[in-house]
């Protein structure tokens, strides 16, 4: 999906960016190294080998948020939409995704899944994603109660559907021999202080500067913003105007204790609700063992606000701010309620999985680390359900890379690394 912003003219004065204007220390800065800020460094330096490349991260390592925080699927695919971004970029980025790590020897498996209806106004939709996976050419397997036993004793449904091309891997291995790619192509990754923007200066003729918290500033011909959570402050930052808003949501994961893991033996969806981009709690075996519960979609009150005590009022206020704010409480409130009892509730959570899993109890669940969730939101409410990309003077920003995008990122990242080519052809 490609959407355009808002640019303004606003240049700092040159002490903010420092002395040097003729200087370019790289021709490509990418803001982020989650795996798609990666990907696209990684395709950067392989599409025009030579290109100089530098990718700025404020944390101290790699896939420190998303990318970090998910379940670790390998998606296949089967849920979106056919001429889609994500359908096309998970289609084949599924495929990509499990080589790389197979030529890699980063952990991985691909063990199929299943999604499961268990109530009967669930079985049209079911029945939906039957035929999506056909137009898509996924092999889809119809399973009754029967057939959902064999493959997991412990999941009850009146219906499934057996995705076989679905895994899982581990992304934060992913991420970090993308880093190691990155830096063997002579680009760099910085990390910290020196990885946090905190200026952007854009001047016609004259690519992009970026001034850093440590007092560093670059110079590139582009720029990439690769951001995540924080892409619609940095595209604000460079002086544009995004026409979404990143508005973040908190995914809760439980796990099971060790001792009721044989509960799972792979991966278990429930039938998604088409008019969110949220899969529902899912049970996900990891390629590392263990199995993880959820996650559930509460509202984070900051963007990176893993847990309900993270706080950020000036961040909050922004968002208040924004008119899609009170159009998604109006239009959704019923679905936020409930995701929120479950939050804050362990029986309301459980029961929630028990649709699925009967024989599990509170006692078998116990917490695990929360992700969140970078949900761009139009004016009108509507949650953007696709990669969203728009380009800016001497820029490409990446405003919505939600799921499935650790799973794609290998051709989004070429994706990305050809309109930032286009910009730098442009310069």
């Amino acid at each position: 999906m490609m959407v355009g912003v808002t640019s303004t003219s606003r240049r700092l004065d040159r002490s903010a960016v420092g002395k040097g204007a003729g200087r370019l220390d790289c021709d490509v800065l990418v803001i982020g190294a989650g795996v798609v800020g990666l990907s696209t460094a990684y395709a950067l330096t392989r599409r025009a080998p030579g290109t100089r490349v530098t990718v700025l991260e404020k944390e101290p390592g790699p896939a420190r948020h998303q990318t970090g925080r998910n379940s670790g699927v390998i998606h296949s695919g089967i849920y979106y939409p056919p001429g889609s971004l994500k359908a096309r970029f998970a289609l084949r980025g599924a495929a990509e995704m499990v080589k790389f790590c197979a030529e890699h020897g980063i952990p991985h498996e691909v063990t199929g899944k299943l999604i499961v209806a268990t109530e009967h106004e669930e079985l049209p939709r079911l029945h939906a994603l039957i035929q999506r996976g056909r137009q898509h050419g996924i092999p889809v397997r119809e399973l009754g109660p029967a057939q959902i036993s064999a493959h997991e004793p412990h999941v009850r449904g009146l219906a499934a559907i057996h995705v076989g091309t679905t895994g899982v891997c581990d992304y934060l291995a992913v991420t970090r021999h993308l880093a190691r790619l990155v830096r063997d192509a002579d680009a760099e990754v910085r990390y910290g202080a020196a990885g946090q923007v905190t200026v952007i200066d854009r001047r016609p003729g004259r690519g992009v500067a970026v001034r850093t918290a440590d007092g560093t500033v670059l110079r590139a011909r582009a720029l990439v913003n690769c951001a995540g959570l924080h892409c619609d402050s940095i595209a604000r930052l460079a002086g544009d105007t995004p026409h979404a808003r990143i508005f973040p949501f908190r995914g809760e994961y439980a796990e099971l204790v060790h001792e009721r893991e044989h509960l799972v033996r792979g991966l278990v969806y429930p039938v998604p609700d088409p008019a969110f981009p949220f899969l529902g709690v899912h049970l996900t075996r990891g390629v590392h063992g263990g199995v993880h519960v959820g996650p559930n979609a509460v509202p984070a009150l900051a963007r990176e606000g893993y847990t309900w005590s993270a706080v950020r009022p000036a961040e909050l206020a922004g968002l208040a701010a924004h008119p899609g704010a009170w159009r998604i409480a109006r239009r959704h409130w019923r679905y936020g309620a409930g995701e929120i009892r479950r939050s804050l509730s362990r029986p309301s959570f459980t029961a929630a999985v028990r649709r699925m899993l009967p024989d599990v109890t509170e006692a078998d669940l116990r917490p695990a680390p929360a992700g969140v969730r970078a949900q761009a939101v139009l004016r009108d409410g509507s949650l953007v359900d696709d990669f969203l990309f728009a380009e800016g003077p001497h820029t490409v920003h990446v405003l919505n890379a939600p799921s499935p995008a650790a799973t794609a990122s290998l051709p989004i990242g070429r994706e990305i690394a050809r309109r930032a080519s286009a910009v730098l052809a442009d310069a």
